[in-house]
């Protein structure tokens, strides 16, 4: 299993403020041998607009020194995780999570964003400093 991200428990924070409940940390799922660990998995109940909704959230913090690295492979893992839940977890849809500065910096420019288009790229973009969603972009 893989080390949390930085920020996993300011989003982990987040979501719960959001009314997500918390069900899997790290939901974990085995298939064709391989095993995965999404950081995240959560269930909302309560709010109309998302009552019964299942996630599964896998949190960047895109600050390493080559961002491009950084989007390089959360994509890769992103693609790999959604096929996985796809044949496990198939009502259960995927976010990439990031924080605020990495979505205004790196995913507002064009090639970023036709990536994001051309795989149905689910995002959550989180306020670091106070530990809210600011931006569901599905």
């Amino acid at each position: 299993m893989s080390a949390k991200d930085k920020f996993h428990d300011i989003v982990k924070r987040a979501l719960i403020k959001d009314g997500w409940q918390i069900t899997d940390d790290p939901l974990f799922l085995r298939v064709g041998g391989i095993d995965f660990f999404i950081d995240l998995g959560a269930d909302n109940l309560l709010a109309a607009e998302m009552n019964g909704s299942k996630i599964a959230i896998e949190i960047k913090s895109f600050i390493n020194t080559s961002a491009i690295t950084d989007f390089h492979l959360a994509i890769g893992q992103f693609i790999n995780y959604r096929t996985a839940l796809k044949l496990k977890e198939p009502d259960r849809k995927l976010f990439l999570a990031m924080p605020e500065i990495a979505y205004d910096s790196l995913f507002q420019k064009e090639f970023p964003q036709i990536i994001v288009d051309e795989y149905q790229i689910g995002l959550l973009i989180y306020d670091i400093e106070n530990e809210v969603i600011a931006k569901w972009i599905p």
